[in-house]
Formats: C-alpha cells, sequence, structure tokens
C-alpha cells in the first residue's frame, strides 16, 4: 500500500469518525446508521464498513477518537509546567475538565441531551478499561520527565487511581473545573509532598 493511499484511508477514516459524532449528538447513538454516515461522508454503506468495521467497532474508534483530543490537552498542562509535577498535573487535570464541559459528543452521550442515547456510555464507564489504560500510558510516560520520589508501583497505582477519579470528575462533575482540579492537585500533592496543607 503506498503512502498516497494510506493517507487518504486515514483521512476517511476520520471524517467517518467526525460524521458519527456529528449524527450521535443531532440524533442520538442509536439513530446512527452506515447508510446515513455514508450519505454524509460522500460514500457507499460498505465503504463505511470497509473504513471502520461493525457499529461496535465504530463505538470504539469514537470514544478513543476523542480520548485522543483529552489527551492533547494532558500533553500540554504538562509542557506548561516543565519543572513542577503537582502544577503540571493540575493544569493538565484543568484541562480535560475545562475541554469536558464544553464537549457536545461527551454531554449529550453522558446526560441524554440533545436526542443522545446512552448506548455509548458504558464504553466510559462499566467498560472504560481500555480508555482509563490508554490514559495511564500517557500520564506515566509523561511523569518521566519528573522526579515524582515514589516507588515506580506506588507510582502506577497513584496514576491508575487519579486517571479514575478524573474519568469520575468528567462524567459527573462535581464543581467548576478550576475546583475539581485544585481538589486533585491536592490530593496528589499529599502523596508526593506529604506534610503540606
Amino acid at each position: 500500500m503506498s503512502c498516497v493511499t494510506r493517507q487518504s484511508t486515514t483521512s476517511l477514516r476520520e471524517r467517518i469518525i467526525e460524521a458519527t459524532a456529528g449524527l450521535t449528538v443531532e440524533q442520538g447513538w442509536a439513530a446512527v446508521t452506515m447508510s446515513d454516515l455514508g450519505t454524509r461522508v460522500g460514500v457507499s454503506r460498505q465503504t463505511v464498513y470497509n473504513e471502520v468495521g461493525t457499529k461496535s467497532d465504530l463505538a470504539e474508534a469514537l470514544v478513543l477518537w476523542e480520548l485522543g483530543h483529552f489527551l492533547e490537552a494532558v500533553n500540554s498542562g504538562f509542557d506548561h509546567h516543565p519543572d513542577d509535577l503537582v502544577a503540571a498535573a493540575r493544569e493538565a487535570v484543568l484541562r480535560v475538565l475545562q475541554r469536558a464541559e464544553v464537549n457536545p459528543l461527551l454531554r449529550a452521550v453522558v446526560s441524554g441531551s440533545q436526542g443522545a442515547d446512552t448506548g455509548l456510555l458504558p464504553l466510559l464507564t462499566t467498560d472504560s478499561a481500555s480508555l482509563a489504560g490508554a490514559a495511564a500510558v500517557v500520564v506515566e510516560l509523561r511523569l518521566g520527565d519528573y522526579d515524582p520520589g515514589i516507588e515506580p508501583h506506588r507510582l502506577g497505582a497513584l496514576v491508575d487511581t487519579i486517571v479514575r477519579l478524573v474519568v469520575s470528575h468528567v462524567i459527573r462533575p462535581t464543581g467548576t473545573p478550576d475546583e475539581s482540579s485544585g481538589h486533585i492537585a491536592w490530593i496528589i500533592e499529599q502523596v508526593l509532598r506529604p506534610g503540606r496543607p
């Protein structure tokens, strides 16, 4: 397969996933069909199947596509504070929660607003192991730029706990992004710098 063919295949796949996000917000996940996606993107229904597989495969691709945008926010937060791990973590969490607050697809899936149903919700909650795992890998890679001062297995546990906590705040916010990111940063600081108020 040539480089040009790979690029056009990737571009078509991304267009299909973007169209899926739009249709899900407008009509709900249950109403999304491969035919409608084909019409919106300008290809046949079979081409949609060839690019993304089954509707279940499409759901996973959609969630991972959105996750990619959230992980960009995580990286941006860490980039903003290269010398202070707690500040970097707070910034990363803040950016994720801010993005979640205004993300129409996420809000539609979580709240059932704008005609969306909760058919995708299990991928964000009960079946979210791959989502949390992918996020944890990125966070652990970014932590390699710092010296957290705790054992590697404890660090893995901390990252897993924080990722799950952030996902919980994304799904069911309990305060503003600024408030929630401050609380989560305080928890991280208690682990990394015990004894601070």
